[in-house]
């Protein structure tokens, strides 16, 4: 399928943002081990809450069973631009499949964010800046989705030119 940039980028954008977001957490923090990230090096204080992303990465919180977060955040991000490839480019075979884990995927990116802000906004009352845009990108990532799925009824319509493409329906995805 040849899928139509403008409209693909619409999907791909929240993904490259989270990547970006949590590459930079990932291998500034973690790999050079530098404790000062850019633009979130001061306990700056917003509507009481303060925002130090080293308090935030270095808490106990930032690991479930062992796995590192931010390590989790970027593979959620690659995962999830495959996907979209996949629905976007693959066969029709792959297609239907790909379209149903893509839209369970971004549900598990979304039933994780609660977490991870009470964690921020009532457990440490500390934000990070970098975590926020990861937040984000997931919740508008969901809803991107979901909306296609839900009010245009597929992806596949919206990406490609072609309006006779054969597409599952939204009742297709929970069988």
């Amino acid at each position: 399928m040849k899928a139509n940039p403008l409209k693909l980028l619409i999907l791909v954008v929240m993904s490259v943002v989270g990547l970006t977001a949590s590459s930079i957490v990932l291998y500034l923090y973690y790999i050079l081990n530098e404790h000062a990230l850019p633009y979130c090096t001061q306990n700056w204080k917003l509507f009481g809450i303060t925002i130090n992303c080293n308090t935030v990465l270095s808490s106990s919180y930032n690991s479930i069973y062992g796995l590192n977060l931010d390590v989790l955040a970027v593979t959620y991000f690659i995962v999830n631009l495959g996907l979209i490839f996949i629905v976007a480019f693959g066969s029709d075979r792959l297609y239907e499949k790909a379209f149903k884990v893509l839209f369970g995927w971004r549900f598990v990116g979304l039933a994780i964010v609660p977490y991870l802000m009470t964690v921020e906004f009532i457990i440490l009352k500390t934000i990070c800046i970098y975590c926020t845009i990861m937040h984000l990108s997931i919740l508008i990532d969901f809803g991107i989705i979901t909306y296609f799925i839900f009010y245009k009824k597929n992806v596949r319509t919206f990406l490609g030119s072609n309006p006779d493409m054969v597409v599952p329906s939204p009742e297709s995805l929970s069988s």
